[in-house]
């Protein structure tokens, strides 16, 4: 017997009867059925999501704050929230009572509340206050409705969340640069005031130098002064003292001059009585008057000089009182000189050590000054710099920068393959496992390796062929209608769609082979390994999750069961992937293809040559 023979004589045996047809069709439903109701039932799941009811509980009972304008404006960002919620409709949103909402969650009329409070928007004007505190969005979930309604509520309120933060950062730095703009015009304004107190103060500074070199001079001059004056003092004094002596000495002579001249006044004014005395003297004598006369007439010369002598002498001690006068004024003059010139003296030196100090204060204040000038330039390009870091804003230019600020980060994304939806994505999963439970569920009617065939053959290869051909073939077809499920029915777009459906056929064929494997070796208890094998897959594949999220003992079952590589190999061509990895994956499938197939060789083989009575006793299973 050959291999067509055997594939027509068990397509024969697999129709024989309306029951068996009804069958066959009925088996070769089955990954239709599978593949293509899971993924019509989960097609887009998040299109439906308005029509999820949660309840919206709106207690806000708003706030004051302060706009950008610096005027105070009463806000309720509650209302807002909820306004923005609903218009989205991302969810069946229903504003409800605390009480209402409590109950309808309970009674699962709704799957998840959302509680905005009453110091909601409180909460989010509290940054401006002394009481910052961060405002409470509250989520309450019943996982006795749904485990995945709590998880899309969670992310609901997260998505709430970064709204909220958003639109209140964006007003928040909108008045941050509101103040800004304000600080940078003062800024200006102050940079140009210091620019005029640059300008004075390196005036003043100038003005300074000058001054503490006048103040150097008059120092020194003062100093000068001081000395000269202090020379003065000391002449004057001396003169002063000389001056007395020759009062002194002078009057000493005026004293003398005067008892002379009062002497020879006397003399002067007692002449005549001694004339007299001495005429009556030669009278008493006896001389006659002509010998008097004679006598008085010798004598009168005398007389005569006398007078003369007197008159001198008065003249010279009424010169010499002039003098003693004279020299007595002097000496008072030169002692009022003296007395001044030591006054004179002593102002000098006070003159001389203030202009030192107000030169030490010019030098002190012309080096402050310079310090000053310096640091009023640094003020005034500080200041401008200041200015120039700020840069200057229009009311639409903070808006944009607010908005900016709230939100700095927009994601651009890429996709290098890209899945049009969540159905999509699941399709290479589903339609792999699919193909799996087709394949299995084949099995269950199909008897590929006869014992028959083999009692009246002795070709092991032709058996095989044979035996995996036929539910290869069906299993093709089953492929073919699926794939025209997920094309035309459910509308998947193929990037490679004939490339897909060969992955899916081979897939089909490969599968067929490991179950026949199992069939050969171990008969019904290789079907039950067959159901355990798929479950194994089912949870290594990396289907919905990652596989690098598997524990490690089913991660490396994910790099050896083949139902991964399909998985894979459908994702790359279904989507435009990397067509390499592609061949990869088929390269696995088909090692798994030949060595099950040369597995289920090895197993005729052994029927063939090796048959026993257990051989004829009835399967553990079925």
């Amino acid at each position: 017997m050959k291999v067509i023979p055997m594939i027509a004589a068990e397509l024969r045996r697999l129709t024989a009867s309306r029951m068996g047809i009804i069958a066959l069709i009925a088996l070769m439903c089955v990954p239709i059925l599978y593949g293509g109701l899971y993924l019509w039932a989960n097609q887009d799941p998040y299109a439906k999501f308005s029509e999820v009811p949660v309840a919206l509980v709106v207690q806000d009972e708003g706030a004051t704050s302060t706009n950008a304008e610096g005027a105070d404006e009463t806000v309720n960002y509650g209302d807002d929230v909820a306004e923005n919620l609903v218009e989205g409709n991302a969810f069946d949103w229903q504003k409800m009572t605390a009480d209402a909402a409590t109950t309808a969650l309970h009674d699962g009329t709704v799957d998840f509340t959302v509680t905005i409070p009453s110091d909601f928007s409180a909460a989010l004007t509290s940054a401006s206050g002394t009481d910052p505190h961060q405002a409470v969005i509250e989520l309450e979930t019943n996982d006795a409705n749904n485990y995945l309604a709590s998880s899309m509520g969670t992310q609901a309120v997260e998505k709430i969340r970064s709204s909220v933060a958003q639109m209140v950062g964006s007003e928040a730095a909108e008045r941050l640069l509101t103040g800004l703009s304000d600080v940078r015009d003062s800024l200006s304004d102050a940079a140009d005031g210091a620019s005029q107190l640059a300008d004075g103060a390196a005036t003043a500074s100038t003005g300074s130098v000058t001054l503490a070199d006048g103040t150097t001079q008059l120092a020194d001059g003062t100093a000068q002064l001081a000395d000269g004056t202090a020379q003065l003092a000391s002449g004057a004094s001396q003169l002063a003292d000389g001056a007395q002596q020759v009062s002194d000495g002078n009057q000493q002579i005026a004293d003398v001059a005067d008892q002379a001249g009062g002497i020879v006044q006397d003399a002067a004014d007692t002449l005549p009585q001694i004339r007299t005395d001495i005429a009556d003297t030669l009278a008493s004598q006896g001389l006659t008057q002509e010998e008097i006369d004679a006598v008085l007439a010798k004598l009168d010369p005398l007389g005569e000089r006398l007078q003369q002598g007197n008159t001198t002498v008065q003249d010279a001690v009424s010169r010499i009182d002039q003098l003693a006068a004279g020299a007595a004024t002097l000496a008072s003059s030169a002692r009022t000189l003296s007395d001044g010139a030591s006054t004179v003296a002593t102002g000098a030196s006070a003159a001389a050590t203030g202009a030192a100090a107000a030169n030490d204060g010019a030098i002190q204040l012309r080096d402050g000054l310079a310090t000053l000038a310096d640091g009023t330039v640094e003020l005034r390009d500080g200041l401008a710099n200041g200015v120039e870091q700020i840069p200057a804003s229009t009311p639409e230019l903070r808006k944009a920068q607010a908005d900016t600020i709230s939100d700095p980060l927009r994601v651009s994304s890429d996709k290098v393959a890209s899945a049009e939806d969540y159905g999509a994505g699941l399709a290479p999963f589903f339609a792999a496992l699919a193909a799996w439970i087709g394949i299995y569920a084949l099995f269950l009617i199909v008897k590929p390796v006869s014992r028959r065939a083999v009692t009246a053959l002795h070709s092991p290869v032709r058996i095989t062929l044979a035996g995996w051909l036929t539910p290869a073939a069906l299993g093709a077809l089953q492929m073919v209608g699926l794939m025209g499920i997920l094309a035309i029915t459910l509308g998947f777009r193929f990037d490679n769609a004939l490339g897909t459906l060969g992955v899916m056929v081979l897939a089909s064929a490969t599968f067929a082979a490991i179950i026949l494997a199992l069939n050969v070796w171990l008969g019904s208890v290789g079907q039950f390994l067959g159901l355990v094998l798929m479950v194994l897959q089912l949870v290594t594949a990396g289907g919905t999750f990652p596989w690098q999220t598997l524990p490690a003992p089913l991660a490396a079952l994910h790099h050896v069961l083949p139902l991964g590589y399909v998985v894979d190999a459908m994702r790359q061509l279904m989507y435009g992937g990397n067509f390499a990895r592609a061949w990869w994956d088929l390269a696995v499938l088909a090692m798994w293809l030949v060595g099950a197939l040369l597995l289920a060789m090895i197993g005729v083989t052994r029927m063939t040559h090796r048959r026993t009575l257990r051989d004829l006793q009835p399967s553990l299973i079925g």
